[in-house]
């Protein structure tokens, strides 16, 4: 079973009790309230991940109508209800993945998972705080970390496949080599090693499949370099 980030995770458990409690699942905007969120396309994403998961029905001709498959081991087994892995003193986003002072290094930490980056078509990196990726604490320094999706197979060579999940070490600077998420010309954000070049930077693709891409000094932003890989069996 993939495991649910803590939004899913939270939106599932609402369904199911509103479902106990009124025998109908609850509107868009209840869902929208009850998870603190701003838009209903949050909602909508959600949703989708729970169906693509196996956790819910959406049943066909009616507008309204959900229907819970199944829920989370941890939650079936009648324990709190609480995710796996999830303890009370998980950091919450507004740290940002900032390990605060006094958080032990095994404790998980919630960090923000901002959507798909292509690791070969770049696409714009996705500021959608509405999922979440528990990482343990261990594998975080003292920076500032988020994780990004993988989609794509251009650095399939250095080990990173499509549906990874990239740990990103916040920050400007990266040293040449580094495996980095960098934004070109303000719009396309991607995965990929970089060289600096006299003048020019080189974003390399490690599959030779995908060519190098060059550009001026003043077309790339390093927006933090890879850290960690975290992958689903």
């Amino acid at each position: 079973m993939g495991m649910l980030t803590r939004k899913q995770h939270e939106l599932l458990s609402y369904i199911n009790e509103y479902l106990s409690q009124h025998g109908v699942s609850p509107s868009f905007d209840e869902m929208k309230d009850a998870l603190g969120l701003r838009s209903k396309s949050g909602i909508h994403r959600l949703i989708t991940a729970l169906e693509e998961r196996g956790f819910i029905a959406r049943l066909p001709h009616r507008a309204r109508a959900l229907e819970v498959l199944k829920l989370p081991e941890s939650a079936v087994a009648g324990g709190s209800g609480e995710a796996p892995g999830f303890s009370p003193n998980v950091i919450e986003a507004r740290f940002a993945g900032r390990r605060p002072e006094g958080v032990e290094s095994s404790e998980a930490v919630s960090l923000p998972l901002y959507g798909r980056i292509a690791a070969g078509t770049p696409i714009e990196a996705l500021r959608d705080s509405t999922n979440f990726v528990d990482v343990p604490g261990s594998m975080l320094g003292r920076g500032e970390h988020y994780a990004l999706e993988v989609s794509g197979e251009s650095m399939i060579d250095a080990g990173i496949f499509d549906g990874d999940t990239a740990i990103i070490e916040r920050g400007e600077d990266a040293d040449n080599g580094a495996i980095v998420v960098a934004l070109i010309d303000d719009q396309e954000v991607t995965l990929k090693r970089l060289r600096r070049r006299g003048n020019s930077v080189a974003l390399e693709a490690a599959n030779p499949a995908f060519e190098t891409r060059i550009f001026g000094p003043d077309q790339v932003q390093v927006q933090g370099r890879l850290v960690y890989l975290m992958r689903r069996y």
